[in-house]
């Protein structure tokens, strides 16, 4: 293996355990990104020499190397694969006992570019960077190996992939995909579109948070709860199997808005949907003096870059006060957000904020973030991007 060096003192990051060098840590008058191919294997050694271990490398990429061992000469291959998905499926064993959650989740499973989450006999996969692209076939293999599934969805339409220069594309990799597949979590049955859906067809990463709303649902049978931002109803249609009295889903999918129809209605409740740019429905549903025992707000991610910032916490903070106008004096407000670039303090703030300003008092009752089959690699903050709030407004 060909050795990329970096620039002195850019191994600190390294040293800890960081997944990532950047392009401009290298030192390419050593070792010229460009005489490296996509996707090919390498170690990397600091100024003086010493290696810290060995990656991936992609030259067209912002982030060129993604390191996958600490240990030399140790690529990423059928072998390595193998054994860090055996060890990410046993660790999931023991948290979960039915065969529904993320599988790997890239750094966090030291697995960097790979995603797969497990719906029962379905897995769907997708694969963001140049080095694991390369080991596709070998993916498939394992995965086919280990678990004996009924189909793999390749699920790699997604915009990363273009920033590594690799195609876009969703493909059935083994067996026959469905268009829907069913998830259990929390004691609750969800039906969720597979090929069609959103990411990789559910977020799993909410399942602590979503459970942790449940107690106070069941302490007020009868509620009214808003699902703002519901994707397949996965907070409405819970808190309707656990007493609520009505529920109101809103997405800008049709599809989506269906599909938390129908769950909402296996447990035997008549929801409301409402479909359209959220802010726009949030500020209509104000306007109208509609409010709700319990408001939920799980928004996309409003900043994906950093560029994106000042426009991204404009949009949080204009769906958090408009939620918190939603909610009934003594009620819940239950506020999410899957930007890394947007800090837990700051979400936090916004709430706080909003509430001072309209002269209303707020309990914290509840912080949470992703659940634990989305394991944050320590050493790298970027890993930890889910925080949730839940905030009781007293009367």
């Amino acid at each position: 293996m060909e050795t990329i060096f970096l620039k002195k003192g850019e191994d600190r990051r390294l040293r800890v355990g960081h997944l990532w060098v950047f392009s401009n840590e290298v030192d390419v008058k050593r070792s010229p990104l460009t005489s490296f191919a996509p996707g090919q294997p390498v170690n990397v050694a600091d100024a003086g020499g010493r290696v810290l271990g060995s990656g991936y490398v992609n030259p067209a990429s912002l982030i060129a190397v993604r390191m996958v061992s600490r240990k030399a000469d140790e690529a990423l291959g059928p072998d390595l694969l193998r054994r860090r998905l055996s060890d990410s499926l046993a660790l999931r064993q023991r948290m979960f006992s039915r065969p529904f959650y993320r599988l790997c989740h890239g750094e966090g499973d030291f697995l960097p570019g790979l995603v797969a989450d497990r719906h029962g006999d379905h897995i769907v996969c997708q694969i963001t960077t140049a080095g694991m692209d390369v080991q596709t076939d070998a993916l498939v293999s394992i995965l086919d190996e280990l678990l004996h599934p009924a189909s793999i969805l390749l699920d790699n339409d997604v915009a990363s992939r273009s920033l590594e220069g690799l195609e876009r594309f969703q493909r059935t990799a083994l067996g026959t995909v469905p268009e829907e597949a069913v998830v259990e979590e929390n004691g609750m049955t969800y039906a969720i579109p597979l090929s069609g859906g959103q990411k990789t067809g559910w977020f799993y990463d909410q399942r602590v948070n979503r459970a942790a709303l449940t107690p106070f649902v069941q302490a007020q049978r009868g509620c009214s709860v808003l699902d703002a931002f519901c994707y397949a109803g996965s907070f409405g249609a819970l808190a309707a199997k656990n007493g609520a009295g009505s529920v109101a889903f809103m997405d800008t999918s049709a599809q989506a808005l269906d599909y938390a129809r129908r769950n909402a209605a296996s447990v035997g409740c008549e929801a409301e949907t409402l479909q359209g740019d959220a802010l726009s429905l949030l500020a209509d549903l104000r306007r109208e003096g509609r409010q709700f025992d319990i408001v939920c707000l799980d928004p996309p991610a409003f900043i994906k870059r950093k560029k994106d910032a000042k426009q991204g916490l404009e949009a949080y903070a204009r769906v958090n006060e408009l939620g918190l106008d939603l909610v009934k004096p003594g009620g819940m407000l239950m506020t999410c957000s899957c930007s890394h670039h947007l800090e837990a303090d700051a979400l936090r703030n916004m709430v706080t904020r909003a509430a001072g300003k309209r002269r209303r008092f707020a309990r914290l009752l509840f912080q949470g973030f992703q659940g634990p089959d989305h394991p944050i690699h320590p050493a790298m903050p970027e890993t930890a991007y889910l925080k949730t709030f839940l905030f009781h407004l007293p009367e």
